[in-house]
């Protein structure tokens, strides 16, 4: 294939820090294997999403996203937010803590193989989920490429983000789970998937696109990115005890055997609660229910 020039979107402060340490060499790995391209470093929560809409929109058909799942999120919000999102590929290098969303696409997760493969001619059109939700009085719109839900997932990640992350990996989520564990109160919701609609207690409620989350954990293991439906993980009633003893089968797939564990396919999910009740996309705080979630078919392109 003609290589086409990049532009490359690196978060300095993914991965504990470590992208800015990691850069010059990734810049290195990236020119040996023939990429052409420029780059600019983020300078903050929001600017990868505005760095790709412009260069999507100036006219770069290949956008690389160098950092974590939140770098990826934005980045991709960028590019379809663009005037021009399907002319547009997505290319991922992720050197963040969790890399769930390489593991759900199936890009390498260390940076020396991810360098390599951004010149592969392979391409992969997957489906893009949306969430609506509340902030701050405001009802906004987030796209989301892996996973995003409400409830308990929604207060680890507000924890995890307070917690350094220089472990990387599980363990800044473990962190954030155990810490917020004994003060969480599952939440009276009102649930509507498909259509069917069902008042329910829950501890947490995942929307995925993707199969992966908190850096590993097989949350959605028959999730596909491009079959045109998000599956959904409802975790219901379940005390704390229990979820302590039912986690290790997360990351084995297994625990949607449990029996308060419901999964149901769908193209459409809204969440309402008279509690306050958080929803989270790929990794990242967003807001409060209600919250509804959709979905794009086949809506970007990523090289694989």
């Amino acid at each position: 294939m003609s290589m086409l020039h990049a532009k490359v979107i690196v978060n300095p402060v993914a991965g504990a820090y470590s992208t800015r340490r990691k850069w010059p060499r990734i810049s290195k790995l990236l020119k040996f294997v023939g990429l052409s391209f420029d780059y600019e470093y983020t300078e903050g929560v929001g600017h990868a999403t505005e760095l790709a809409r412009v260069a999507a929109n100036d006219g770069y058909r290949y956008i690389v996203a160098v950092g974590g799942d939140g770098t990826v999120n934005e980045v991709a919000n960028g590019i379809l937010h663009s005037t021009n999102p399907a002319e547009t590929s997505l290319g991922v290098v992720s050197t963040g803590t969790g890399s769930d969303f390489a593991r759900s696409v199936g890009i390498p997760r260390d940076y020396i193989n991810a360098c390599s493969s951004l010149i592969s001619s392979r391409r992969r059109l997957i489906d893009v989920g949306v969430v609506e939700f509340k902030s701050k009085g405001q009802t906004l719109q987030r796209f989301f490429v892996n996973v995003a839900g409400v409830g308990f997932d929604a207060v680890v990640v507000e924890a995890t983000e307070r917690l350094p992350k220089y472990f990387g990996g599980t363990i800044p989520y473990l962190g954030g789970l155990f810490r917020s564990l004994f003060s969480y109160r599952n939440k009276l919701v009102t649930l509507s998937v498909g259509g069917r609609v069902e008042a329910k207690r829950i501890l947490n409620v995942v929307v995925a696109n993707g199969s992966y989350v908190g850096g590993g954990m097989h949350i959605a293991p028959k999730a596909d990115l491009g079959d045109g439906l998000l599956d959904v993980v409802i975790i219901g009633d379940i005390g704390k005890f229990e979820l302590l003893k039912a986690l290790p089968t997360v990351y084995k797939g297994t625990h949607i055997n449990h029996p308060k564990v419901r999964m149901e396919q769908a193209t459409h999910i809204t969440i309402e609660s008279s509690e306050r009740v958080l929803v989270y996309a790929d990794g990242e705080l967003l807001g409060e229910c209600p919250a509804s979630f959709w979905l794009l078919p086949a809506a970007l392109c990523i090289v694989v």
